[in-house]
């Protein structure tokens, strides 16, 4: 007979302790509860900046109440009960002991702009982390109708906040943090549709290399494959070089360069430069758009990395995510470069030259008025 599960066995997650920041928002509150007065020290956060709903009620209850006088305040609890009664609506579970808990929690009231700048710096981490976690979800999302859009919006977002936490925070030395552990993944497989984008903008742009001069915005690195990554520096090599360009030209640029292995054989080469399809722009675009989202979702898990260390300091997060959104910035205007259309020249075209007229007698007024183009 099936034994039924006992509801004390371990079978539950376990609720994580309070961490540093719980007892520095209870010792913040705790100090603005026995002396209201120091809410002017603490102009930087709102009740968002807490970790708790019953914290950030708390804090919005003394915020919206006129700080009582010291005397009277002293004399009898008229202001923690209407902060009791305005904290109720937002949390009914509180009560008048987890207030009297709050003012045995403070050490000292007049350390309250220490306390707020804890909760401030751990706020600083979640919204960072959030943020993260975001970008790094947006890249990854196939229900997406404009992946790319969406991902340099989350990622102008969190640009945005960079700016403001850098406002906010003060630099200091040591501004680098430490390295990020990223979490181990799964190895990245190359999709057969990868791979098939990236043979045929090898085979179309050998076929028409006028169009890898203007193709400067696509690097080998964005190629998945070390042989197509390979192969393209082959074929930008041979156009700025104003080189020939062929399948067997390429061939022998790839043997130069060692591409030529066990799995490469030469007659497999020419087979894939000479099966193309579409436009070398088309391929190219389409190879950007799956590297950018890519860096994308790098960038947002190396950020998230970076918060996930309590160590981390807030101007240290700035500094890190900053350098981790480089790469990811570096592709953005390269895709810009791609989408965007060539605007035309604001330069007048240069006249042709002609030869200087022979002597002669002068022209007749037909003959002049007609310009050789």
């Amino acid at each position: 007979m099936p034994r039924t599960p006992d509801l004390d066995e371990d079978d539950l997650d376990p609720i994580p302790p309070p961490g540093p920041v719980f007892y520095a928002e209870q010792a913040l509150l705790g100090a603005l509860l026995l002396e209201p007065w120091r809410l002017d020290d603490v102009t930087d956060i709102g009740p968002e900046a807490f970790s708790t709903a019953v914290h950030a009620a708390v804090f919005a209850a003394i915020r919206s109440l006129p700080a009582p006088a010291p005397v009277q305040h002293a004399e009898n609890v008229k202001w923690l009960d209407a902060v009791l009664s305005s904290a109720r609506e937002q949390t009914r579970g509180l009560n008048a002991a987890y207030l009297h808990t709050l003012i045995q929690m403070c050490p000292w009231p007049r350390h309250a702009s220490a306390y707020a700048e804890m909760v401030e710096a751990d706020h600083a981490h979640r919204t960072l982390r959030t943020h993260a976690q975001r970008l790094a979800q947006t890249a990854t999302d196939p229900t997406l109708p404009h992946p790319v859009e969406t991902a340099l919006a989350e990622a102008a977002a969190l640009s945005g906040l960079l700016e403001a936490l850098s406002a906010r925070f003060r630099p200091h030395p040591n501004s680098l943090p430490r390295t990020p552990s990223l979490a181990p993944v799964n190895a990245p497989q190359v999709h057969e549709e990868a791979m098939d984008e990236e043979r045929l903008l090898l085979a179309t742009a050998t076929a028409h290399p006028a169009e890898v001069e203007q193709m400067r915005w696509l690097t080998a690195d964005d190629l998945t494959l070390p042989l197509h990554a390979g192969l393209w520096r082959c074929l930008t090599s041979l156009s700025r070089r104003a080189a020939p360009v062929d399948p067997v030209t390429v061939l022998w640029e790839a043997q130069r360069n060692g591409l030529l292995t066990a799995g490469a054989e030469p007659a497999d080469i020419i087979s894939l430069l000479t099966a193309g399809a579409g436009s070398p722009q088309y391929w190219g675009e389409r190879i950007l758009q799956r590297a950018l989202l890519a860096t994308a979702h790098e960038t947002g898990r190396r950020i998230e990395a970076y918060t996930d260390d309590p160590a981390t300091t807030p101007y240290q997060l700035v500094t890190g995510s900053r350098r981790a959104l480089a790469d990811l910035n570096a592709l953005r205007t390269r895709w810009h470069h791609a989408t965007s259309p060539t605007p035309p020249s604001s330069r007048p075209p240069r006249p042709q030259l002609s030869a200087p007229p022979r002597a002669g007698p002068p022209r007749t007024a037909m003959a002049t008025s007609r310009i050789p183009r």
